[in-house]
């Protein structure tokens, strides 16, 4: 995964919708987050606050930053040890 955008969305001519920020959501893991939290930063940045995709797009920022820092969890099998997370690093 890269911070690289589809050219059709970064079109001027492209009207930036909540579909947009829902696709990018689609592959949302700890360890894409933060790459993914800054593309839809971008591509909600210039739009009004209280459009559909920007609000969408804050709270899919705030998940990400959360998902970051908190790692993953694994299924319900005892025998699997969690992944490390960024907080852990910070303590």
């Amino acid at each position: 995964m890269s911070q690289a955008e589809h050219p059709d969305r970064i079109s001027p001519a492209h009207a930036v919708t909540v579909e947009d920020v829902r696709q990018l959501m689609g592959a949302s893991t700890p360890h894409f987050a933060l790459q993914l939290r800054e593309r839809i930063r971008r591509l909600i940045r210039d739009l009004p606050a209280d459009h559909p995709a920007r609000l969408e797009g804050e709270r899919e920022i705030a998940r990400l930053n959360g998902l970051a820092r908190a790692g993953e969890v694994r299924g319900g099998d005892a025998d699997m040890a969690t992944l490390a997370s960024v907080a852990d690093d910070a303590t």
